[in-house]
């Protein structure tokens, strides 16, 4: 079986080895198949020592005004709910502890939903509609979405493909009916997207031009009604691989970055394979560089390009055949790929405005970055390296925040410390068999350390320099012994308690013959399911020490897997598995979306709310399942408006242009055949989720 690429095909590795729901598909255009492969890491460190051998939604926060809500105020007037404070020892801030379970988004939990069906599920009394789809133009120069005559000029002026991190920011004097929305573009699918008649080259334009970034305004009539998108206002954009970004940073100038394309290595053309994102406390985007080794042709022989996954192979979509910086064999471009791997920083409200590209948060996988302002005014990043056995990280500013000085805040993430994290737990090892069972003392849980990697603007790692350390984040860090997790992906702090929250999605190598077998942190081998972990800094969010305790450790327990949702029963939880995006609602409790779940027994990816406090902590509600083959990303909660809204990813993957799997969105009554220039093939889609009396 084969992928096609216009006239060009390349394999499946993955056919009959993936878990789940999740397509070999995906898995060759996502992620250049990651897991057909050789882990990345085989640094020999094992650094997890238990102690027998020897711890309201950002966008909710930052969106429309809950209690103890930041207001983002466009230009220079900005407030900030503050540090999160703890109350009476109990972990909570006094708005989570008075919160908790005030939200007006009141659901019954869906049962699981078949995998093969090809609808958005939600709960009895809601209902759903697209805010924007793949194809959708949004200039007011853009052709209307036609499928069987697509150009790369028209692409470039609609809204892009396979949208990941979504978030939605009201306009400051709109009382609530304008509002700018932020969505990525991670990956396309070819093969569904275009006729076999079509042109090869015309494929790779038109699919280059479908990466990237969208802003678009949205309006409504108020806020009781659902948002649509404007074309043609005055903040829509797309950045596309032609667009500029700036590099700032340690590694800005040097020579690891430069081309010949840039002799300066200041100026970057494009972002690729963005997945996941965050919302900075100053109204700005922040999307992470995940998979972008799949878009280049390398030597594949020397370390760095083993540590990145990068080879010699063609690439899926061969632009390397179009643009000869996609080869970095060719003289010029061998530094290409270095350019790429960063967290992209993007102003929404300033169309004019540069991107940027921070090199002091690491060049790695980044599924994406989330930010927090600790007590002593610094910045926090926390971000995931989403790879088999990589590693968790932390950035925290060298300058502090100051409210109100929106031109300073955006200069934040330039500089400053990038740290590491080794977890430590504390049950004996015996106890940890690998099968997900709780230690005696009931619960998994420990120590940790954030292990320094750059502090001061000096390396902390022997042997390599500041921009050697921040190039080739990897390497540095298996040099000072971090915990190797199980695809840490989306990393997200609450602004009600501080804590911080790590989705691992999966590890299926763990435990296999000459891989880490099971640790504390991640209890489980051959971990299809994943789990989440939940941490809280010793002090503020600067510190170098924590504790941290798992939260859940994912599966279905009606099959007989073993799971742990931190005491809860778990005869009266939603199944949930391969936990990948988080978010919070405006009362902190955190909704988790799925990427290949719940494994095993052919069940649709969805949205589910987690309790976090209380009698019910660990409880898992299914609130939606998204339509056959597709990923849920980027979900918002706007419970006190009585909205969700979730990216839909991928659907119809495994279909083909002339056998499509799914309709989403635009379906059509049975057996009728639709217009001419309406949609047959999915389109991915930002969806809004609404009760049918608001």
């Amino acid at each position: 079986m084969s992928v096609s690429s216009g006239r060009k095909f390349s394999l499946l590795p993955m056919l009959g080895h993936t878990k789940g729901k999740r397509s070999a598909v995906t898995c060759a255009l996502k992620c250049d198949n990651a897991c057909s492969g050789e882990v990345c890491n085989t640094s020999s460190n094992s650094y997890f020592r238990d102690i027998a051998s020897a711890t309201m939604s950002r966008r909710a926060v930052l969106g429309f005004g809950a209690a103890g809500a930041l207001a983002v105020a466009f230009g220079d007037a900005l407030t900030t709910a503050g540090p999160a404070a703890a109350d009476g020892g109990t972990g909570l801030s006094a708005a989570a502890k008075d919160g908790y379970g005030a939200s007006k988004l009141r659901f019954s939990a869906i049962a699981p939903v078949d995998a093969a069906v090809d609808r958005l599920t939600v709960p009895e009394g809601f209902t759903w509609q697209p805010v924007i789809r793949w194809g959708d133009p949004i200039f007011n120069d853009a052709p209307d979405f036609d499928l069987g005559n697509q150009t790369a000029a028209a692409q470039a002026r609609q809204f892009g493909y396979n949208n990941d991190y979504t978030d939605i920011t009201e306009l400051p004097g709109s009382k609530g009916r304008r509002a700018v929305l932020f969505a990525n573009h991670e990956y396309t699918n070819e093969a569904i997207m275009f006729p076999a008649s079509m042109a090869a080259a015309d494929v790779r334009a038109v699919g280059a031009a479908a990466h990237g970034l969208s802003v678009v305004e949205l309006e409504r009539k108020n806020k009781n009604k659902p948002w649509s998108y404007v074309k043609g206002a005055r903040l829509n954009r797309r950045y596309l691989n032609s667009t500029a970004y700036e590099l700032t940073g340690p590694v800005a100038g040097s020579p690891l970055v430069r081309t010949s394309a840039d002799p300066s290595g200041r100026r970057i053309l494009g972002t690729l394979g963005n997945c996941s994102g965050g919302t900075t406390p100053w109204g700005t985007i922040l999307s992470g560089e995940e998979n972008f080794n799949g878009y280049f042709v390398a030597p594949g022989t020397s370390d760095a390009d083993k540590r990145y996954g990068l080879t010699s192979k063609p690439t899926a979509r061969q632009w390397e055949l179009d643009d000869p910086r996609f080869d970095t064999r060719n003289p010029g471009f061998e530094n290409e790929a270095n350019r790429f791997g960063w967290i992209v920083e993007v102003d929404p409200f300033d169309p004019d405005s540069t991107p940027k590209k921070h090199s002091s948060l690491g060049r790695f996988k980044h599924e994406g970055a989330n930010v927090i302002v600790a007590e002593s005014g610094h910045v926090v990043a926390y971000s995931g390296d989403d790879e088999r056995f990589d590693y968790l990280y932390k950035f925290v500013s060298a300058e502090k925040y100051r409210e109100g000085d929106r031109k300073h805040n955006m200069t934040l993430l330039s500089a400053g410390d990038l740290y590491v994290a080794r977890f430590t737990g504390n049950s004996p090892s015996s106890e940890i068999t690998g099968t997900g069972e709780v230690p005696a003392d009931g619960g998994f849980d420990g120590t940790g350390e954030w292990l320094p990697l750059v502090v001061g603007g000096k390396s902390k790692v022997p042997g390599m320099s500041v921009e050697e350390v921040l190039v080739y984040t990897r390497l540095a860090a298996d040099k000072v012994g971090p915990t190797k997790m199980d695809r840490c992906e989306d990393v997200q702090p609450s602004l009600h308690t501080g804590k911080v929250y790590v989705a691992c999605t999966n590890n299926s190598d763990r435990g296999k013959l000459g891989k880490e077998g099971a640790t504390e942190v991640n209890p489980r081998n051959a971990n299809r399911d994943g789990h989440v972990v939940e941490i809280t800094e010793t002090g503020d969010q600067t510190s170098t020490a924590f504790t941290w305790n798992l939260l859940m450790v994912c599966g279905d327990p009606s099959t007989g897997d073993v799971t742990y949702f931190s005491g809860f029963p778990a005869d009266q939880v939603s199944p949930i598995s391969c936990p990948d995006n988080l978010a919070f609602d405006s009362v902190g409790n955190l909704w988790i979306s799925t990427d290949g779940a719940p494994s095993g027994i052919g069940k649709a990816d969805g949205l589910f709310k987690v309790t976090l406090d209380g009698a019910e902590r660990g409880r898992v509600e299914q609130f939606l399942a998204v339509p056959r083959d597709a990923e849920t990303c980027g979900p918002i909660i706007h419970d006190q408006e009585r909205s969700v809204f979730v990216s839909v990813q991928h659907p119809g993957e495994d279909g083909t242009f002339d056998a499509q799997l799914s309709f989403f969105p635009d379906y059509v009554p049975a057996g009728t055949t639709p217009a001419r220039g309406q949609a047959r093939a999915p389109r991915p889609s930002v969806v809004q989720v609404f009760r049918t009396d608001a």
